[in-house]
């Protein structure tokens, strides 16, 4: 079986892989393949930190996918013989004073009730496991079980692994037989018949794809350089500073992923206010940061639904869709190359995990502009 997948970001890539191991023959279409969302994530694979208020059936699809993590990258190391940078780490939930614990612990419980495993710490305690956050903070939650990846190492290994299948172009049309989906065609003119198309393609958009409830999130991120031989810190740390969150990624060159902001403004340029905001928030954390250099100052659109949960489903007898990932492309990626195989290779799913990802859920919102 021949599929087309438009879009070699982490999700289009990882699908491919899960594809490819099960016989498939794959074609990807990308003029910028790993350049999107995915190159600016910083891989928080953190279902426990990432809990928030009326998302229980995103909490399920993450902690879901979290857990399939482990053996995804060993797929990934054992088929390539390279490993991507994931590492099991833990996360420190960080609150700067009196006021954000409040909120903290407010979390905590959500988490505990939730099954997710939060333990809460003094700001005494929460210093011996990192010494280097601030001496004025309030207090903690450990979040053992938080793993994290670099998407960047994955996003190179797979392009590497997929080069040759790659057309770097862009995808402006979808192709049909009938009322199938049959193949994509590119801006050159080239045709890719395909017996079935992904489209992965986050914000992109092309001709005679369904018209997707989606919306643009800015994230701004900046990635610090601190000493590569006594790490600044060596759990991932978010914090809540008056209210606002940040949060710092360790890598293991030493380096730190400061992230992120929020925002609908339209901008894709880096914002400095939110740059400003983001340092000032991580050095109340953690004070060393003012010490580490900048490497990158970098922005992109996250793909985002109205409920924060992707899109997944199939719309003809030749057509899938999986994308809307939001904030959590990286955490569900495991989930939505799974899901996404299955439906394209006509295997059973999970009904249940389907349905709280469907294409119809937000109803006459997903209007279709090849008529179906």
């Amino acid at each position: 079986m021949h599929i087309a997948i438009v879009g070699a970001g982490i999700i289009g890539l990882a699908t491919a892989f899960e594809l490819r191991s099960r016989g498939a023959e794959i074609t990807l279409i990308d003029a910028a393949p790993g350049l999107g969302a995915s190159h600016a994530a910083a891989g928080m694979l953190a279902p426990t930190a990432e809990t928030t208020w009326g998302q229980d059936s995103l909490h399920q699809l993450m902690a879901s996918s979290a857990k399939e993590y482990p053996a995804f990258i060993d797929r990934v190391e054992q088929s390539t013989g390279r490993k991507p940078a994931y590492v099991e780490n833990s996360t420190i939930v960080v609150a700067a004073e009196t006021a954000d614990m409040e909120a903290l612990l407010q979390l905590k419980e959500l988490q505990t009730s939730l099954g997710f495993s939060a333990e809460r710490l003094l700001g005494s305690a929460a210093r011996k496991l990192e010494p280097a956050l601030a001496a004025s903070i309030a207090g903690a939650i450990f979040c053992a079980e938080d793993q994290q990846l670099d998407p960047r190492s994955l996003l190179r290994i797979l392009i590497d692994e997929f080069d040759s299948s790659i057309v770097r172009n862009t995808a402006v049309r979808l192709m049909r037989h009938g009322s199938r989906t049959c193949g994509v065609m590119t801006s050159t003119g080239q045709e890719i018949r395909a017996d079935q198309v992904l489209l992965a393609h986050g914000l992109g958009t092309l001709e005679g794809a369904p018209n997707l409830p989606l919306r643009p999130v800015y994230g701004d991120i900046l990635r610090l350089q601190g000493p590569v031989r006594s790490p600044l810190i060596k759990r991932t740390v978010r914090g809540i500073v008056h209210r606002q969150p940040v949060y710092l990624v360790p890598r293991t060159d030493g380096s730190l992923v400061l992230g992120a902001s929020s925002r609908e403004d339209g901008q894709d340029q880096v914002n400095v206010g939110e740059m400003h905001a983001l340092l000032d928030n991580a050095r109340r954390l953690v004070p060393g940061i003012v010490d580490t250099t900048l490497n990158e100052a970098i922005v992109r659109a996250r793909p985002a639904t109205p409920d924060d949960r992707p899109l997944i489903g199939r719309v003809d007898d030749g057509l899938v869709i999986s994308t809307g990932y939001s904030r959590h492309g990286v955490l569900l990626t495991p989930f939505g190359a799974r899901l996404g195989t299955d439906l394209l290779l006509g295997n059973p799913v999970d009904e249940q995990q389907l349905n709280s990802v469907s294409l119809d859920r937000f109803g006459a919102q997903l209007a279709n502009s090849t008529g179906l």
